[in-house]
Protein backbone atom coordinates (compact mmCIF):
# COMPACT_ATOMS: atom_id res chain seq x y z
CA UNK A 1 0.00 0.00 0.00
CA UNK A 2 1.11 3.68 -0.69
CA UNK A 3 2.27 6.06 1.54
CA UNK A 4 -1.03 8.30 0.71
CA UNK A 5 -3.22 5.65 1.32
CA UNK A 6 -1.33 4.31 4.45
CA UNK A 7 -2.01 8.32 5.64
CA UNK A 8 -6.01 8.17 4.48
CA UNK A 9 -6.51 4.79 6.32
CA UNK A 10 -5.05 6.16 9.19
CA UNK A 11 -7.25 9.36 8.98
CA UNK A 12 -10.40 7.26 8.79
CA UNK A 13 -9.82 5.29 11.34
CA UNK A 14 -8.97 8.12 14.01
CA UNK A 15 -12.26 9.37 12.62
CA UNK A 16 -13.96 6.67 13.69
CA UNK A 17 -12.33 6.98 16.62
CA UNK A 18 -13.63 9.96 17.72
CA UNK A 19 -17.29 10.04 15.96
CA UNK A 20 -18.20 6.30 16.48
CA UNK A 21 -16.33 4.92 19.84
CA UNK A 22 -19.19 6.95 21.61
CA UNK A 23 -21.75 4.75 19.79
CA UNK A 24 -20.25 1.79 19.86
CA UNK A 25 -19.39 1.53 23.73
CA UNK A 26 -22.50 3.23 24.34
CA UNK A 27 -24.81 0.41 22.13
CA UNK A 28 -22.52 -2.36 23.22
CA UNK A 29 -22.67 -1.60 27.26
CA UNK A 30 -26.01 -1.28 26.91
CA UNK A 31 -26.65 -5.27 25.35
CA UNK A 32 -23.98 -6.33 28.26
CA UNK A 33 -25.05 -3.94 31.28
CA UNK A 34 -23.47 -0.87 32.48
CA UNK A 35 -21.54 -3.01 34.75
CA UNK A 36 -19.81 -4.09 32.05
CA UNK A 37 -18.74 -1.26 30.62
CA UNK A 38 -15.09 -1.68 30.82
CA UNK A 39 -15.15 -4.43 28.55
CA UNK A 40 -17.40 -2.35 26.02
CA UNK A 41 -14.65 -0.14 26.09
CA UNK A 42 -12.15 -2.98 25.58
CA UNK A 43 -14.27 -4.50 22.57
CA UNK A 44 -14.28 -1.10 20.71
CA UNK A 45 -10.67 -0.86 21.07
CA UNK A 46 -10.30 -4.09 19.48
CA UNK A 47 -12.27 -3.35 17.18
CA UNK A 48 -10.39 -0.07 15.80
CA UNK A 49 -7.47 -1.85 16.06
CA UNK A 50 -8.40 -4.88 13.50
CA UNK A 51 -10.09 -1.93 11.42
CA UNK A 52 -6.53 -0.15 11.52
CA UNK A 53 -4.33 -3.15 10.58
CA UNK A 54 -6.69 -4.69 8.04
CA UNK A 55 -7.57 -1.37 6.27
CA UNK A 56 -3.51 -0.86 6.18
CA UNK A 57 -2.92 -4.46 4.35
CA UNK A 58 -6.51 -4.70 1.94
CA UNK A 59 -7.64 -1.09 1.06
CA UNK A 60 -10.00 0.96 3.22
CA UNK A 61 -13.59 -1.32 2.47
CA UNK A 62 -16.43 -0.32 0.57
CA UNK A 63 -18.74 0.78 3.72
CA UNK A 64 -16.19 1.11 6.32
CA UNK A 65 -18.66 1.96 8.87
CA UNK A 66 -20.94 -1.11 8.33
CA UNK A 67 -17.49 -3.08 8.40
CA UNK A 68 -16.64 -1.77 11.62
CA UNK A 69 -19.85 -2.31 13.29
CA UNK A 70 -19.78 -5.87 12.17
CA UNK A 71 -16.45 -6.38 13.48
CA UNK A 72 -17.29 -5.23 16.86
CA UNK A 73 -20.25 -7.06 17.03
CA UNK A 74 -18.72 -10.33 16.36
CA UNK A 75 -15.89 -9.64 18.88
CA UNK A 76 -18.92 -8.96 21.56
CA UNK A 77 -20.74 -12.70 20.70
CA UNK A 78 -17.29 -14.50 21.13
CA UNK A 79 -16.60 -13.33 24.08
CA UNK A 80 -19.90 -14.07 25.74
CA UNK A 81 -19.40 -17.62 23.83
CA UNK A 82 -15.97 -18.02 25.30
CA UNK A 83 -16.43 -20.56 28.25
CA UNK A 84 -14.77 -18.39 30.59
CA UNK A 85 -17.34 -15.84 30.51
CA UNK A 86 -20.36 -17.76 30.23
CA UNK A 87 -20.77 -17.47 34.31
CA UNK A 88 -19.93 -13.58 34.46
CA UNK A 89 -22.26 -12.88 31.25
CA UNK A 90 -24.70 -15.40 32.01
CA UNK A 91 -27.67 -13.28 32.47
CA UNK A 92 -26.68 -11.11 29.48
CA UNK A 93 -26.96 -14.09 27.59
CA UNK A 94 -30.47 -15.46 29.12
CA UNK A 95 -32.07 -11.82 28.87
CA UNK A 96 -30.48 -10.42 25.24
CA UNK A 97 -30.38 -13.33 22.79
CA UNK A 98 -27.65 -11.32 21.45
CA UNK A 99 -27.52 -13.51 18.09
CA UNK A 100 -30.44 -12.71 16.98
CA UNK A 101 -31.28 -8.65 18.56
CA UNK A 102 -27.98 -7.27 18.24
CA UNK A 103 -28.26 -4.05 16.06
CA UNK A 104 -26.42 -0.97 15.48
CA UNK A 105 -29.88 0.85 14.13
CA UNK A 106 -29.77 4.26 14.47
CA UNK A 107 -33.07 4.17 16.86
CA UNK A 108 -30.82 1.56 19.25
CA UNK A 109 -27.19 4.15 18.91
CA UNK A 110 -29.93 7.25 20.06
CA UNK A 111 -31.17 5.51 23.04
CA UNK A 112 -27.84 3.96 24.37
CA UNK A 113 -25.91 7.37 23.85
CA UNK A 114 -28.76 9.03 26.10
CA UNK A 115 -28.53 6.59 28.75
CA UNK A 116 -24.81 6.59 28.61
CA UNK A 117 -25.16 10.24 28.96
CA UNK A 118 -27.42 10.27 32.14
CA UNK A 119 -25.90 6.96 33.69
CA UNK A 120 -22.23 9.27 33.67
CA UNK A 121 -24.07 12.05 35.11
CA UNK A 122 -25.43 10.43 37.64
CA UNK A 123 -26.06 12.05 41.32
CA UNK A 124 -23.65 9.83 42.81
CA UNK A 125 -21.16 10.55 40.74
CA UNK A 126 -18.45 13.46 41.39
CA UNK A 127 -18.95 15.97 38.87
CA UNK A 128 -14.99 15.85 38.17
CA UNK A 129 -15.41 11.83 37.25
CA UNK A 130 -18.54 12.90 35.58
CA UNK A 131 -16.67 14.98 32.57
CA UNK A 132 -14.14 12.63 32.54
CA UNK A 133 -16.62 9.40 31.88
CA UNK A 134 -18.72 11.61 29.30
CA UNK A 135 -15.05 12.50 27.31
CA UNK A 136 -13.86 9.30 27.58
CA UNK A 137 -16.86 7.07 26.84
CA UNK A 138 -18.97 9.18 24.80
CA UNK A 139 -16.25 11.14 22.85
CA UNK A 140 -13.52 8.77 22.41
CA UNK A 141 -11.10 10.89 24.65
CA UNK A 142 -7.97 9.14 25.37
CA UNK A 143 -6.91 9.84 29.25
CA UNK A 144 -4.17 11.87 27.86
CA UNK A 145 -6.16 14.19 26.26
CA UNK A 146 -8.40 14.42 29.01
CA UNK A 147 -5.44 15.11 31.37
CA UNK A 148 -4.42 17.64 28.70
CA UNK A 149 -7.43 19.82 28.51
CA UNK A 150 -8.42 20.19 32.54
CA UNK A 151 -4.37 20.97 33.59
CA UNK A 152 -4.21 16.91 35.09
CA UNK A 153 -1.83 13.99 35.20
CA UNK A 154 -3.32 10.69 33.36
CA UNK A 155 -2.85 9.14 36.94
CA UNK A 156 -5.51 11.73 38.05
CA UNK A 157 -8.13 11.03 35.36
CA UNK A 158 -7.57 6.95 35.43
CA UNK A 159 -8.34 7.32 38.84
CA UNK A 160 -11.24 9.50 38.65
CA UNK A 161 -12.65 6.84 35.32
CA UNK A 162 -11.96 3.97 37.81
CA UNK A 163 -14.24 5.61 40.58
CA UNK A 164 -17.01 6.73 38.25
CA UNK A 165 -16.83 3.01 36.08
CA UNK A 166 -17.43 1.41 39.88
CA UNK A 167 -20.51 3.78 40.54
CA UNK A 168 -22.04 3.12 37.40
CA UNK A 169 -22.03 -0.34 37.55
CA UNK A 170 -24.88 0.39 40.56
CA UNK A 171 -26.81 2.21 38.27
CA UNK A 172 -29.76 1.63 36.21
CA UNK A 173 -31.87 4.36 33.65
CA UNK A 174 -34.87 4.19 32.97
CA UNK A 175 -35.74 6.79 29.79
CA UNK A 176 -39.17 5.68 29.99
CA UNK A 177 -39.56 7.48 32.81
CA UNK A 178 -40.05 11.03 32.29
CA UNK A 179 -39.23 12.09 36.16
CA UNK A 180 -35.49 10.30 35.60
CA UNK A 181 -35.08 12.38 32.60
CA UNK A 182 -36.10 15.57 34.07
CA UNK A 183 -34.97 15.24 36.97
CA UNK A 184 -31.26 14.48 35.86
CA UNK A 185 -31.76 16.84 32.72
CA UNK A 186 -30.02 19.73 34.48
CA UNK A 187 -27.16 17.80 35.84
CA UNK A 188 -26.51 16.83 32.40
CA UNK A 189 -26.68 20.21 31.13
CA UNK A 190 -24.03 21.39 33.57
CA UNK A 191 -21.28 18.57 32.85
CA UNK A 192 -21.81 19.46 28.87
CA UNK A 193 -21.30 23.39 29.93
CA UNK A 194 -18.38 22.65 31.90
CA UNK A 195 -16.59 20.85 28.91
CA UNK A 196 -17.55 24.16 26.27
CA UNK A 197 -16.45 26.18 28.90
CA UNK A 198 -13.27 24.63 29.64
CA UNK A 199 -12.47 24.89 25.42
CA UNK A 200 -13.99 28.33 24.71
CA UNK A 201 -11.88 29.78 27.93
CA UNK A 202 -9.58 26.90 29.59
CA UNK A 203 -9.09 27.30 32.46
CA UNK A 204 -5.23 26.44 33.55
CA UNK A 205 -3.56 25.37 30.13
CA UNK A 206 -1.78 27.62 27.65
CA UNK A 207 -4.06 26.88 24.80
CA UNK A 208 -6.35 29.78 23.90
CA UNK A 209 -9.53 28.01 22.75
CA UNK A 210 -10.00 24.15 22.88
CA UNK A 211 -12.09 23.92 19.60
CA UNK A 212 -12.44 20.19 20.11
CA UNK A 213 -14.45 20.30 23.43
CA UNK A 214 -16.36 23.47 22.19
CA UNK A 215 -17.66 21.14 19.09
CA UNK A 216 -18.12 18.17 21.21
CA UNK A 217 -20.08 19.73 23.53
CA UNK A 218 -22.17 21.27 20.48
CA UNK A 219 -22.58 17.50 19.83
CA UNK A 220 -23.51 15.86 22.65
CA UNK A 221 -26.74 19.10 23.32
CA UNK A 222 -28.18 17.93 19.92
CA UNK A 223 -27.96 14.09 20.90
CA UNK A 224 -30.97 15.84 23.68
CA UNK A 225 -32.50 17.74 21.33
CA UNK A 226 -33.05 14.91 18.72
CA UNK A 227 -34.43 12.73 21.63
CA UNK A 228 -37.74 11.97 21.82
CA UNK A 229 -37.29 11.00 25.34
CA UNK A 230 -36.91 14.57 26.41
CA UNK A 231 -40.30 16.76 26.12
CA UNK A 232 -38.76 20.19 27.49
CA UNK A 233 -36.13 20.66 25.45
CA UNK A 234 -36.37 24.75 26.31
CA UNK A 235 -33.04 24.77 28.36
CA UNK A 236 -30.99 22.05 25.66
CA UNK A 237 -32.26 24.69 22.89
CA UNK A 238 -30.88 27.78 24.95
CA UNK A 239 -27.67 26.08 25.81
CA UNK A 240 -27.42 25.23 22.09
CA UNK A 241 -27.96 29.01 21.17
CA UNK A 242 -25.56 30.05 23.67
CA UNK A 243 -23.04 28.25 22.96
CA UNK A 244 -23.52 29.19 18.98
CA UNK A 245 -23.35 32.94 19.94
CA UNK A 246 -19.93 32.34 21.78
CA UNK A 247 -18.26 29.98 18.64
CA UNK A 248 -19.10 32.85 16.11
CA UNK A 249 -16.75 35.03 18.18
CA UNK A 250 -13.75 32.04 17.70
CA UNK A 251 -12.50 33.99 14.95
CA UNK A 252 -11.92 37.35 16.32
CA UNK A 253 -11.04 36.04 19.69
CA UNK A 254 -6.98 35.27 18.57
CA UNK A 255 -4.83 38.25 17.02
CA UNK A 256 -2.15 36.53 15.01
CA UNK A 257 0.32 36.19 17.41
CA UNK A 258 -1.97 34.09 19.46
CA UNK A 259 -3.34 36.21 22.55
CA UNK A 260 -7.02 36.70 23.43
CA UNK A 261 -8.35 39.95 21.81
CA UNK A 262 -10.96 42.07 24.80
CA UNK A 263 -14.29 41.67 23.14
CA UNK A 264 -14.19 45.58 22.66
CA UNK A 265 -11.17 45.30 20.47
CA UNK A 266 -12.00 42.46 18.73
CA UNK A 267 -13.08 43.18 14.70
CA UNK A 268 -16.87 42.30 14.47
CA UNK A 269 -16.53 41.62 10.72
CA UNK A 270 -14.78 38.86 11.63
CA UNK A 271 -17.93 37.18 13.42
CA UNK A 272 -19.61 34.27 11.74
CA UNK A 273 -23.07 35.63 10.78
CA UNK A 274 -23.92 31.90 9.48
CA UNK A 275 -23.17 30.61 13.27
CA UNK A 276 -25.23 33.24 15.05
CA UNK A 277 -28.20 32.80 13.13
CA UNK A 278 -28.06 29.45 14.04
CA UNK A 279 -27.83 30.42 17.46
CA UNK A 280 -31.03 32.85 16.77
CA UNK A 281 -32.97 29.99 15.35
CA UNK A 282 -31.97 28.24 18.87
CA UNK A 283 -33.47 31.46 20.80
CA UNK A 284 -36.55 32.06 18.78
CA UNK A 285 -37.27 27.79 19.58
CA UNK A 286 -37.10 29.50 23.37
CA UNK A 287 -38.38 32.65 23.56
CA UNK A 288 -41.90 30.82 22.48
CA UNK A 289 -41.95 29.06 25.76
CA UNK A 290 -42.45 30.94 29.27
CA UNK A 291 -39.43 28.98 30.86
CA UNK A 292 -36.74 31.24 32.11
CA UNK A 293 -33.69 29.53 32.82
CA UNK A 294 -29.81 30.43 33.01
CA UNK A 295 -29.16 29.35 30.04
CA UNK A 296 -31.52 31.26 27.97
CA UNK A 297 -30.67 34.32 29.97
CA UNK A 298 -27.26 33.51 28.98
CA UNK A 299 -27.58 33.61 25.51
CA UNK A 300 -29.78 36.24 25.16
CA UNK A 301 -27.19 38.33 26.68
CA UNK A 302 -24.64 36.66 23.88
CA UNK A 303 -27.27 37.49 21.11
CA UNK A 304 -27.11 40.88 22.51
CA UNK A 305 -23.65 41.31 21.94
CA UNK A 306 -23.53 39.35 18.27
CA UNK A 307 -26.52 41.70 17.19
CA UNK A 308 -24.55 44.85 17.85
CA UNK A 309 -22.61 46.38 14.99
CA UNK A 310 -20.09 47.93 17.66
CA UNK A 311 -19.01 47.63 21.99
CA UNK A 312 -20.70 51.17 22.27
CA UNK A 313 -23.41 50.84 20.80
CA UNK A 314 -24.62 47.89 22.55
CA UNK A 315 -27.58 47.72 24.59
CA UNK A 316 -26.20 47.70 27.82
CA UNK A 317 -29.19 48.44 29.62
CA UNK A 318 -30.79 45.22 28.55
CA UNK A 319 -27.89 42.97 29.19
CA UNK A 320 -27.76 44.77 32.83
CA UNK A 321 -31.31 43.82 33.28
CA UNK A 322 -30.58 40.39 31.88
CA UNK A 323 -27.97 40.28 34.56
CA UNK A 324 -30.59 41.41 37.55
CA UNK A 325 -32.85 38.31 36.17
CA UNK A 326 -29.66 35.86 36.00
CA UNK A 327 -28.80 36.64 40.09
CA UNK A 328 -32.64 35.87 40.70
CA UNK A 329 -31.23 32.01 39.45
CA UNK A 330 -27.88 32.15 40.49
CA UNK A 331 -26.78 34.44 43.11
CA UNK A 332 -23.19 33.64 42.64
CA UNK A 333 -20.07 35.92 43.18
CA UNK A 334 -19.22 35.45 39.74
CA UNK A 335 -22.75 36.72 38.03
CA UNK A 336 -22.13 39.72 40.48
CA UNK A 337 -18.29 40.06 38.64
CA UNK A 338 -20.25 39.84 35.18
CA UNK A 339 -23.15 42.25 36.21
CA UNK A 340 -20.93 45.08 37.04
CA UNK A 341 -19.09 44.84 33.75
CA UNK A 342 -22.54 46.03 32.10
CA UNK A 343 -23.73 48.00 35.83
CA UNK A 344 -20.15 50.42 34.75
CA UNK A 345 -21.22 50.82 30.94
CA UNK A 346 -24.71 51.73 32.48
CA UNK A 347 -24.09 53.67 35.57
CA UNK A 348 -20.47 55.18 35.25
CA UNK A 349 -16.78 53.61 36.55
CA UNK A 350 -17.28 54.67 39.73
CA UNK A 351 -20.17 53.27 40.92
CA UNK A 352 -19.06 50.39 39.05
CA UNK A 353 -16.20 50.28 41.63
CA UNK A 354 -18.07 51.01 44.80
CA UNK A 355 -19.83 47.98 43.87
CA UNK A 356 -16.65 45.65 43.54
CA UNK A 357 -15.57 46.58 46.54
CA UNK A 358 -19.19 45.84 48.25
CA UNK A 359 -18.61 42.45 46.39
CA UNK A 360 -14.96 41.62 48.10
CA UNK A 361 -16.31 42.90 51.03
CA UNK A 362 -19.04 39.71 50.86
CA UNK A 363 -17.24 37.09 49.22
CA UNK A 364 -14.19 35.65 48.61
CA UNK A 365 -14.05 36.86 45.13
CA UNK A 366 -11.00 38.31 45.81
CA UNK A 367 -8.96 34.94 45.31
CA UNK A 368 -10.04 34.99 41.67
CA UNK A 369 -7.98 36.93 39.06
CA UNK A 370 -10.72 38.59 37.27
CA UNK A 371 -11.89 40.26 40.47
CA UNK A 372 -8.82 41.88 40.07
CA UNK A 373 -8.49 42.81 36.32
CA UNK A 374 -11.87 44.03 36.30
CA UNK A 375 -11.27 46.55 39.10
CA UNK A 376 -8.07 47.70 37.22
CA UNK A 377 -9.73 48.13 34.04
CA UNK A 378 -12.51 50.53 36.22
CA UNK A 379 -9.32 52.11 37.25
CA UNK A 380 -7.67 52.64 34.14
CA UNK A 381 -11.02 54.16 32.13
CA UNK A 382 -11.55 57.07 35.44
CA UNK A 383 -7.78 58.07 34.67
CA UNK A 384 -6.32 56.31 37.94
CA UNK A 385 -3.34 54.65 37.13
CA UNK A 386 -1.56 53.79 39.81
CA UNK A 387 -4.10 52.01 41.02
CA UNK A 388 -4.86 50.27 37.72
CA UNK A 389 -1.04 48.86 37.73
CA UNK A 390 -1.29 47.67 41.06
CA UNK A 391 -4.60 45.50 40.80
CA UNK A 392 -3.52 44.47 37.13
CA UNK A 393 0.02 43.10 39.44
CA UNK A 394 -2.76 41.30 41.87
CA UNK A 395 -4.23 39.83 38.90
CA UNK A 396 -0.97 38.88 37.79
CA UNK A 397 0.22 37.27 41.05
CA UNK A 398 -3.26 34.95 40.71
CA UNK A 399 -3.88 34.06 37.18
CA UNK A 400 -2.25 30.65 36.62
CA UNK A 401 -2.84 30.41 32.65
CA UNK A 402 -0.12 31.51 31.15
CA UNK A 403 -2.40 32.41 28.38
CA UNK A 404 -3.85 35.67 30.78
CA UNK A 405 -0.29 36.01 32.57
CA UNK A 406 0.89 37.33 29.21
CA UNK A 407 -2.25 39.57 28.74
CA UNK A 408 -2.33 41.04 31.98
CA UNK A 409 1.77 41.42 31.90
CA UNK A 410 0.76 43.85 28.48
CA UNK A 411 -1.02 45.81 30.25
CA UNK A 412 1.12 45.92 32.93
CA UNK A 413 3.63 47.20 30.26
CA UNK A 414 1.52 49.91 28.80
CA UNK A 415 1.05 51.49 31.88
CA UNK A 416 4.65 51.37 32.16
CA UNK A 417 5.17 53.20 29.12
CA UNK A 418 2.83 56.32 30.68
CA UNK A 419 4.92 58.84 32.61
CA UNK A 420 5.32 58.49 36.59
CA UNK A 421 3.20 61.78 37.18
CA UNK A 422 0.33 61.12 35.49
CA UNK A 423 -0.10 57.64 37.82
CA UNK A 424 -2.00 58.83 40.09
Amino acid sequence: MSNSSLTQSHELTTHFFRNEYGKLVAVITGYLGSENVETAEDIVQEALLKATEHWEMRGIPENPKAWLYTTAKNITLNILKRKKYQREYANTIQRSGLDETFSFSEEIIEDSQLKMMFSCCHPSISENSQIALILKILSGFSIAEIATAFFSNEQTISKRLVRGRKQMRTISIDLNSKNVVEERLDSVLKTIYLIFTEGYFPSHKNNVIRFDLCLEAIRLVKLLTESTNITNKTECYALLALMYFNISRFNSRISEDGEIIDLKEQDRSKWDAQLIQTGTQYLDRIIQGDTINKYSILATISANHCISSSYEKTNWPQILSLYDQLLLLEDSPIVHLNRIVAFSEVEGDEKAIDELFQLEARSDIANYYLYHFTMAELYKKSSQLKKAQTCYKQALHLASNERDKELLQKKINTLVLIPPSQLS
